[in-house]
């Protein structure tokens, strides 16, 4: 036998157990039609640093799931990858590269990009190896990349097919510009807090008179752009302005006043300033009205030669000195101070976002949103929790065109080549090649030559590679019906935040249904948010994580997953304290003890079920019965996605019925236990590691080898989950009462610090646990328990279960009953007899001494000499029955 390690060591048994899952290969899959196939798709961690928090709760669950399938009989295949996440990976790099003294622009594309791989290759093996230290049963050998050539190339399909079906065109938008990373952002990507800032309220002379018009706006640096002021149709402070127009401060531009709906009579003064390149509310209301649009800025938000002369100012700086020429034309009304607005952050860069009018390509949404509203509304694709196909139906139903182009170079490049001056001298091609050819002829040229095309130098945004995910993984994209998108298409199980549930969940099931006619998956389970102690989310961007490496490293990678695990819940942000991880550890331990003590035993070489106590046989019929109703239980919450509920369970089974319950009524008080004893315990202890096994791989592979030796075909990553069985509820009745009598008098003892070797005796008129006893007497030692109908009041401790009132005696010697005259049962305190005994001869003594006395005889009235003897014959008569008492004992 294996000589077992007194305390469990996590570092050198999980790098040991995951070398022997993937030599075993338990990992791989291949389509097989005599198996039902059980697929997951990673959401592809960014490579921008290491895992944090919340990547440890994602591929927890997911983990959980394909293992937990894996036993059920699936054929299971866990795709992981990694994004090339085109923004904040680039910022990552310019910032490596400015630090080295380096600059993009300088060093050019091609160079640049040879950084950025070079970072990107570090990172991604950074990323896989963390998730391998975390247990992650992934079929590695279908690791993707997103900026991968396969993948590439299905994402440069999918833009030339959508091109030219229509959904994708080119256009100017007022979109939100990162000032830093110099780039257009999603909606999504854009952070609003709230801010206090100034309103300005500033005059404008109506034209031709010499009145003004008052408008108030945060943003007075924007003047410069204006084309319009705007006030409510219905508001009558402004029906004077009608048809008029006025002059902008600074700029003297005349402009007209126009009226639309969308002004909130309420905020400033009801009037607006319209600058269309700068607010997508001012462009839509520009659209309607057919005004001027004038873009003020640069792309790294310094104004341009519209500002006259502040060109090339800093848009903050312009600000403070614009309100200052105002005041010096005498424009400013006045400046309300601690006004509560928001302003929008980019997600990636943390810098104040712009909204700017440029020319971008953008794909429209509307009618590939249908079907995807359709199969969440139908319940062909499950949200676990429900209520966020509130959000998505709000989404959709609002949705806009998606601006899939991005100013960087690292990414997916457009695949658009230009070839003259005019914005739709284009062609839209796989190469340079075909782009030629097509050039040629769209533009009748056919000495046009390859020098005279230039691809368009903008890349795809991130997530136009992640949407069609689920087809690429499998090359769907080039071959719609190929072997293994027929066989693991669509997925099982999606598990991600619902922070990207329009970033990418919503994207994916459109382009599920669009290129794949089917949904992508059929279940979506949100994580909740893990939040800091300040209820900040935590995040990359705001470095709040908890090194995830050095959680796994001190406590172990079974103790962090049972520690999380143990506080989420789908949909629901909980905070993350350090302290989940020590309670995983603890309960690591608990069952690596649990385990040592069962290897510990000796076992006698000829034994069998009948040479066994009664109280371990009564322990074996209750544990079978047990396991089975925890085994319903734990499925029950497991397959509604109740994941913390379903190992709370196992938790408490584990901890409670397995180690405080079963394990020490079967303990014997000799060196050898019975070979049945020892084959159950084992069989049992088995079943539990199977339970164990999704949330806790490594410590219950480890376990599982060394109970018994094994070949690698007897892997408990690939065993049978255990099959649902009947299970006798009365059983677990009695013995559920049997543990709470055992928790009553153990925490008498507790409190009296009565010595636990100190037996007991326990007085019931309770018969349910009756078929219990025998463990009651093992697990309080008790000497006896007693069943009476009436107890009489006694020196006891006394509790109450339900309508049952227990007695519990310290000292079984001083402790009897009898029957009474109604033949009920009395309690009978043998101390407490032989103190009245002594008191009735103390007091027989002194009534003697008076009857003896001549002269007392004498002088007392009859009447109380009688009485006197009375009271002496009494006393005797008690006296007689408390000895009596105790001569029947």
């Amino acid at each position: 036998m294996d000589i077992i390690p007194i305390k469990y060591d996590p570092k050198y048994v999980e790098k040991k157990i995951y070398h022997h899952w993937m030599k075993g290969g338990y990992f791989g899959s291949y389509p097989d039609k005599d198996k039902i196939p059980y697929t997951i798709l990673m959401p592809p961690p960014n490579i921008t640093g290491i895992l944090h928090i919340g990547h440890i709760l994602n591929n927890t669950i997911q983990d959980i799931l394909i293992r937990y399938a894996r036993m059920k009989g699936y054929n299971t295949c866990w795709i992981p990858g990694t994004d090339h996440a085109s923004i904040a990976t680039e910022a990552k790099v310019v910032n490596l590269l400015k630090q080295q003294g380096l600059s993009k622009i300088i060093m050019g594309r091609e160079k640049f990009l040879y950084h950025v791989l070079k970072w990107s290759k570090k990172h991604q093996n950074i990323i896989l190896n963390q998730l391998k230290r975390l247990g992650c049963s992934c079929d590695w050998k279908r690791t993707q990349f997103t900026m991968s050539q396969g993948l590439s190339k299905s994402i440069t399909k999918v833009f030339i097919d959508l091109y030219e079906k229509g959904y994708i065109y080119r256009g100017h938008h007022v979109v939100n510009w990162d000032t830093e990373a110099k780039t257009t952002l999603s909606d999504e990507e854009v952070i609003y807090k709230e801010q206090k800032g100034k309103l300005y309220h500033i005059k404008y002379q109506i034209e031709g008179e010499k009145n003004f018009v008052t408008i108030a706006t945060t943003r007075p640096e924007t003047i410069f752009g204006d084309t319009a002021i705007c006030f409510h149709p219905d508001d009558i402070r402004y029906f004077h302005l009608k048809n008029k127009k006025v002059i902008v401060p600074i700029v003297n531009r005349v402009i007209p006043v126009i009226q639309d709906s969308y002004v909130d009579q309420n905020f400033g003064t009801g009037c607006l300033k319209i600058t269309p390149a700068h607010d997508i509310n001012d462009k839509n209301i520009s659209d309607k009205h057919h005004l001027e649009v004038i873009n003020i800025f640069n792309e790294d938000a310094t104004i341009n030669e519209k500002g006259l002369h502040y060109k090339g100012m800093d848009r903050f700086e312009v600000r403070k000195r614009v309100i200052k020429e105002l005041f010096q034309l005498k424009s400013v009304v006045k400046i309300e101070e601690n006004h509560n607005y928001k302003i929008g952050f980019s997600e990636r860069t943390q810098s104040i976002v712009e909204q700017r009018l440029s020319l971008q390509w953008f794909l429209k949404m509307k009618k590939i949103s249908i079907h995807a509203i359709d199969a969440v509304k139908n319940g062909e694709i499950q949200f676990h929790p429900s209520k966020f196909k509130k959000n998505y139906f709000q989404w959709m139903e609002k949705i806009r065109d998606w601006n899939i182009s991005r100013q960087l170079w690292w990414g997916h490049r457009i695949p658009v080549y230009y070839y003259g001056k005019k914005n739709s001298d284009f062609v839209v091609a796989e190469n340079f090649e075909i782009a030629l050819k097509k050039a040629r002829k769209k533009s009748k040229n056919k000495k046009l030559q390859s020098d005279q095309i230039k691809m368009e130098t903008d890349v795809l945004d991130t997530w136009f590679s992640s949407w069609i995910l689920p087809i690429s993984v499998f090359n769907g994209i080039h071959h719609p019906y190929n072997r293994e998108i027929s066989y693991y298409y669509p997925t099982e199980d999606l598990v991600t935040g619902s922070d990207i549930l329009f970033f990418w969940v919503a994207r994916m099931i459109m382009a599920g249904f669009l290129f794949q006619k089917e949904k992508p998956f059929k279940n979506v389970y949100f994580t909740g948010i893990i939040r800091d102690s300040k209820n900040r989310k935590i995040s990359k961007s705001l470095n709040n994580s908890p090194n995830t490496m050095n959680l796994i490293e001190k406590y172990g990678a079974d103790a962090v997953r049972v520690g999380i695990m143990l506080r989420t819940n789908a949909g629901k942000d909980f905070h993350f304290d350090e302290k989940i991880c020590l309670q995983g550890r603890n309960f690591s331990n608990k069952i690596w003890n649990a385990f040592r003590l069962i290897q510990s035993w000796k076992i006698k070489s000829k034994s069998d079920k009948t040479d066994i106590s009664e109280s371990s046989n009564i322990a074996f019929i209750w544990f079978e019965n047990r396991f089975y109703y925890v085994l319903e239980t734990f499925e029950k919450f497991f397959i509604k996605y109740k994941f913390n509920e379903s190992l709370m369970i196992l938790y408490k089974f584990i901890w409670n019925d397995f180690c405080s319950y079963f394990l020490e009524i079967i303990k014997s008080s000799g060196d050898f236990r019975s070979k049945y004893v020892y084959l159950n315990t084992v069989k049992w202890f088995e079943n539990i590691l199977k339970l164990l096994h999704p949330y806790m791989p490594f410590l219950s592979e480890e376990i599982w080898n060394l109970i018994q030796k094994r070949t690698s075909e007897e892997a408990l990553i690939i065993s049978s989950w255990p099959k649902k069985n009947s299970y006798n509820h009365d059983i677990l009745v009695s013995f559920e009462k049997a543990t709470e009598i055992v928790s009553q008098i153990r925490n008498i003892r507790n409190i009296k610090r009565i010595p636990y070797k100190r037996k007991l005796v326990l007085f019931t008129n309770s018969i349910i646990e009756k078929k219990c006893d025998s463990v009651i007497l093992k697990l309080a030692n008790l000497s006896k328990i007693v069943s009476i109908k009436k107890p009489v009041k006694g020196n006891f401790f006394s509790f109450l279960l339900g309508k049952d009132r227990y007695f519990l005696s310290e000292e079984k010697e001083n402790i009897f009953f009898i029957k009474n005259k109604n033949d009920q049962d009395e309690i009978i305190d043998v101390i407490k007899i032989e103190r009245e005994i002594k008191y009735f001869d103390n007091l027989l003594s002194r009534i003697r001494k008076n009857l003896s006395n001549d002269k007392y005889v004498k002088s007392v009235p009859k009447q109380i000499l009688l009485k006197e003897k009375k009271k002496e014959n009494d006393t005797l008569e008690k006296i007689a029955i408390l000895k009596g008492y105790l001569r029947n004992q």
